[in-house]
């Protein structure tokens, strides 16, 4: 079993420093299917409130903004958090902040939080630090959508791992609307029950 501590924020500054887009979000054919089936579960309903814990260069992050009234956007790394802004220039409806950690108030009520390639990074007391503050921010309702790679990783956590730990530490009566796996990631929709 897995025991690493969380990966710091100067980790992800220190990454983005070298290069502007570590993971090829913007590039990817890989990161272009996921984010399509991430879409699709979005569904084409309008969300009134989301919630992208980890945005990044804001690539997911402006196809969010096409489907929600308003979406705040988060990120520990500032690099990473200025080249959102700018990548989502042309959408009023998006607010970004700087992360401190996850132990940062989320603001809410938010009808979807979106934890896109984000938990595994993160170790056992953080993951439960997050698990308090998405309880007080997700809507009666609401959904709470994950989608992580499936490859080997020298993160905290593997993908299963991190999503088991997380459920397993939310008190909140959900319901899991979808449970999927391709070959290279997972994707999991939790609806909390009203």
């Amino acid at each position: 079993m897995r025991k690493r501590q969380s990966l710091s924020a100067a980790y992800f500054e220190t990454l983005y420093q070298g290069d502007k887009d570590p993971w090829k979000f913007a590039t990817s054919e890989y990161e272009a299917q996921k984010y399509a089936r991430t879409m699709d579960v979005v569904g084409h309903e309008p969300v009134q409130s989301a919630l992208e814990v980890g945005c990044s260069i804001g690539v997911l992050t402006a196809q969010l903004a096409q489907h929600c009234r308003d979406v705040v956007a988060t990120e520990v790394s500032p690099i990473a958090l200025e080249q959102a802004r700018r990548r989502c220039a042309k959408c009023p409806n998006v607010q970004f902040r700087l992360a401190r950690s996850t132990s940062d108030a989320l603001g809410g009520p938010y009808d979807l939080i979106m934890l896109s390639e984000i938990v595994y990074f993160w170790d056992d007391e953080d993951l439960g630090n997050f698990a308090t503050r998405l309880e007080a921010a997700l809507s009666p309702g609401g959904r709470v959508i994950l989608v992580h790679w499936l490859g080997e990783t020298d993160y905290p956590k593997s993908a299963d791992d991190a999503v088991a730990a997380l459920l397993k530490e939310l008190k909140i009566n959900l319901k899991i609307d979808v449970m999927e796996r391709t070959a290279d990631y997972r994707l999991d929709v939790w609806r909390r029950a009203e």
